[in-house]
């Protein structure tokens, strides 16, 4: 008989895969208008709304640094700009 054994991807905490990244987001609070399109784009899932206010009244979002893998698709799509990519200093 056998047996196979999976996990759904994102669900741990001690499979930390962040550390290996040459880039990681910056998200421009102010920016942000909380369209939530970064968080769709997001490979990893990991995008994730703050729950502070930004100058224009919304709640923009950011991300976990312990599972960003720096692919900068969240910057790429971002239509206002809110998201840069900073090399990552170690």
């Amino acid at each position: 008989m056998k047996i196979s054994i999976t996990a759904k991807p994102n669900t741990t905490t001690n499979n930390k895969t962040g550390g290996w990244r040459t880039e990681k987001p910056k998200f421009i609070y102010d920016k942000c208008t909380a369209c939530a399109i970064c968080p769709r784009a997001c490979p990893e899932g990991i995008i994730y709304q703050t729950n502070k206010t930004n100058s224009s009244g919304k709640l923009p979002y950011d991300f976990d640094p312990n599972f960003c893998k720096g692919c900068g698709l969240c910057a790429e799509v971002c239509p206002f700009k809110a998201i840069i990519m900073e090399k990552e200093e170690k």
